[in-house]
């Protein structure tokens, strides 16, 4: 499957969590002959602008972030277009969900998931979109930028029993006539990082889920990173959610 990485992710950008050193290169050393990396460039300006407000860009750049932040949302972008034919995955940082339009936290700045799937809409390649948000933190950023936009139906999973929570994500993929499945893909819910619930065979069987219900629906599925910060599984954890969005394992 491809991955869409860039070695400028390794970059340590920021003190939070989600820029520690190691991070990036866990999971690359987890997938490394087992996927296909595939180069991506910084997202244009105007496809930033299509979501976040020109002040909250500035803020962006004023931070000194700027170059990062746009080539991660370039990587969703790359993923997104992918997607479109075949499943792909963005090993990306900095992560995007809790970014809003003029407005982000959560060691987030722009919000990468909102700026691929407004690329795709305006340029008429989807219609509808489901998106999956299984970070153990609310998307709120996602919900706050294209909850309102007609086209995509977000779900953010909140059951605190695993079975429920697994049981949350099927039921709402089984409904879905969307012709497009993005996934936030945060793994910090995982039962060694800081959620506690999910277990690595868990993210197998969503990607799997995913994978199967665009298939079936004759379209597109991709996932990208989020969160997650347990160095130690962190890479196993993407691992089984690429295979189970590839069909495999």
């Amino acid at each position: 499957m491809k991955v869409v990485y860039h070695e400028a992710y390794h970059q340590v950008y920021s003190s939070d969590p989600a820029s520690a050193p190691g991070r990036i290169e866990a999971v690359v050393r987890e997938l490394k002959g087992k996927v296909n990396f595939i180069t991506p460039e910084a997202a244009p300006r105007e496809d930033i602008l299509r979501v976040h407000t020109e002040d909250h860009v500035r803020s962006v750049e004023w931070e000194g972030v700027y170059e990062i932040a746009a080539l991660a949302a370039g990587g969703a972008i790359l993923a997104a277009e992918i997607g479109l034919t075949e499943p792909a995955f963005a090993l990306i940082r900095p992560p995007g969900h809790h970014a809003s339009a003029g407005s982000a936290w959560g060691f987030c700045y722009f919000n990468n998931m909102a700026i691929a799937l407004e690329r795709l809409k305006a340029q008429g390649k989807i219609r509808k979109v489901f998106l999956l948000d299984f970070d153990l933190h609310f998307g709120d950023g996602n919900v706050n930028i294209l909850g309102e936009k007609g086209y995509v139906d977000i779900l953010n999973p909140a059951a605190g029993d695993r079975k429920r929570y697994l049981g949350e994500v099927e039921e709402a993929l089984s409904r879905t006539e969307a012709d497009m499945i993005a996934v936030s893909a945060g793994f910090d819910h995982h039962e060694e990082d800081w959620g506690g619930l999910l277990k690595t065979e868990d993210y197998r069987l969503m990607g799997r889920w995913v994978a199967e219900r665009a298939r079936k629906n004759q379209g597109g599925c991709f996932g990208i990173l989020e969160g997650g910060y347990n160095h130690r599984v962190l890479g196993k954890n993407v691992l089984a959610f690429i295979e189970g969005l590839s069909l495999q394992g």
